[in-house]
């Protein structure tokens, strides 16, 4: 993975992340847990990147660390739920480890630009 990724291809990997998320959610089998799941991580899934744009067009350093943080949550979010799926038995943990390692990464980059913008403050 490369060190530095531009505003436009992070826009884009968190774009993917989302239609990922949409479409696990889509395949779950029906059945209420299931479901409320579903619901919760399509919810954090595509505000990931929905974030991260108002996040990029923040009014200030001070505005970008606010939103990048709420990137970062609901990034972690997705994997409290994508766990949850795994350890309630509802999808095998080998079906989830690409979108889990995917969302480690976000969640990586999220916290170094907070970090970065932080001291650059």
């Amino acid at each position: 993975m490369r060190i530095f990724m531009s505003e436009k291809d992070l826009k884009k990997r968190t774009r993917q992340f989302a239609l990922r998320v949409i479409r696990l959610c889509e395949a779950l089998p029906t059945g209420r847990t299931a479901e409320v799941i579903a619901r919760q991580l399509v919810r954090c899934g595509t505000s990931v990147g929905a974030n991260y744009r108002a996040a990029s067009r923040g009014k200030s350093p001070a505005d970008f660390i606010a939103k990048m943080g709420i990137v970062e949550e609901e990034c972690d979010e997705c994997l409290y739920w994508m766990e949850l799926l795994i350890e309630a038995e509802i999808m095998k943990a080998d079906r989830l480890k690409e979108l889990m390692d995917e969302a480690n990464q976000l969640l990586a980059i999220t916290v170094s630009s907070i970090k970065t913008a932080r001291s650059n403050k």
